[in-house]
C-alpha cells in the first residue's frame, strides 16, 4: 500500500465544483469512480482545495493510497482510462505516508483570464469573462501591486467555518496583457471562499474608473464594505499548488503568517 500523489487538470464547467455533492456531478466524484474501478478501497480522497461551480485546474493535487502493483505512470494511464474527457491525471508520484495535499501545501497559484470586447466571442466564452467597457491597465497593475503582502482581506471573501481568519499573504499578483485579452496570476499562501473571483472583479472596477485605488486599498484595513460582486467563474485556473519540494519556489515564501491548513478556495 502506498499513498499517491497525483496532479490533475479539468474543465470545470459541467462540474457542480470540485467537492462531493450527494448525487451532483463533481471533480471528487469522478475521480473516486475511476479509482474504484482500479479496486480502491478507501472512502475520500484527499485534495489541495476545493474549486467552485464552473471553476478550472490545470494543477489540482490529490492524494489517496491504493494497493497497487506497477508503475506511477501506469497508474496515471489506467486513470485516464476510467475519467472522462474532461478530467486527466497529468503526473503521479509516490508520497510519504502522511502527505496531504491541502495541510502541506505552502502556496497555490491561480489565473484569471478575461477579454475586452463589446459583443460576446462564443470561442472564448467558456474560459473566459467578457468585460466592457475595456480596462485600463496601468490602473489594473496598481491594483495588483496593492494587495501584494500581508493583508486582511475580509472585504475580499470569508472564511468557510464561522470566526476563521481573514489574513492571507499575497505573495505575487500581476497582470498581462495580449491583444485585448488580460491575465491575473496571483499566488498566495491560501485564499478565502471566492477570494480570487471578488479580487478580479474589484479590479476590473478599478481598470474601468469605477471604484478609486484608494478605496481598494482602504479595504485592507477592515472594517470595510465594497460594492458586492464577483467576476464569472469560467475565467478562474487553479494554476498549481507548491510543496517544499518543488524546485521552483516564488520569493516571499519565507513571509510571517502562516495559513496551514487552511481551506483554499479560491
Amino acid at each position: 500500500m502506498e499513498r499517491y500523489q497525483v496532479n490533475i487538470a479539468y474543465d470545470g464547467t459541467e462540474f457542480q465544483g470540485f467537492q462531493r455533492q450527494g448525487s451532483r456531478r463533481t471533480v471528487q466524484s469522478v475521480v473516486e469512480g475511476a479509482l474504484r474501478q482500479l479496486n480502491w478501497q478507501g472512502k475520500t480522497i484527499l485534495y489541495a482545495g476545493r474549486t467552485d461551480t464552473g471553476v478550472h485546474a490545470a494543477g489540482q493535487v490529490i492524494a489517496f493510497d491504493l494497493q497497487w502493483e506497477h508503475s506511477p505512470a501506469e497508474l496515471g494511464q489506467a486513470l485516464n482510462a476510467n475519467l472522462p474527457e474532461d478530467v486527466a491525471v497529468r503526473e503521479v508520484r509516490i508520497a510519504r505516508g502522511d502527505f496531504h495535499p491541502r495541510y502541506d501545501a505552502l502556496a497555490r497559484c491561480y489565473r484569471y483570464r478575461l477579454y475586452c470586447q463589446a459583443v460576446r466571442d462564443p470561442l472564448r466564452e467558456r474560459f473566459a469573462w467578457r468585460v466592457w467597457p475595456e480596462v485600463q491597465g496601468d490602473l489594473l497593475q496598481e491594483a495588483a501591486m496593492a494587495i501584494e503582502g500581508a493583508h486582511d482581506f475580509a472585504a475580499f471573501g470569508s472564511p468557510l467555518k464561522p470566526g476563521g481568519a481573514t489574513q492571507r499573504v499575497v505573495f505575487k499578483a500581476s497582470w498581462e496583457q495580449a491583444g485585448d485579452e488580460w491575465t491575473f496570476a496571483v499566488t498566495a499562501n491560501a485564499f478565502l471562499y471566492r477570494m480570487v473571483r471578488r479580487l478580479v472583479f474589484l479590479q476590473v472596477r478599478v481598470g474601468q474608473q469605477r471604484l478609486g485605488i484608494e478605496e481598494l486599498k482602504a479595504a485592507l484595513q477592515p472594517p470595510s464594505i465594497l460594492t458586492p460582486g464577483l467576476a464569472k467563474p469560467n475565467g478562474l485556473v487553479l494554476e498549481r499548488v507548491i510543496y517544499t519540494e518543488n524546485r521552483q519556489i516564488p520569493e516571499g515564501l519565507n513571509q510571517p503568517l502562516s495559513a496551514s491548513g487552511e481551506e483554499d478556495c479560491g
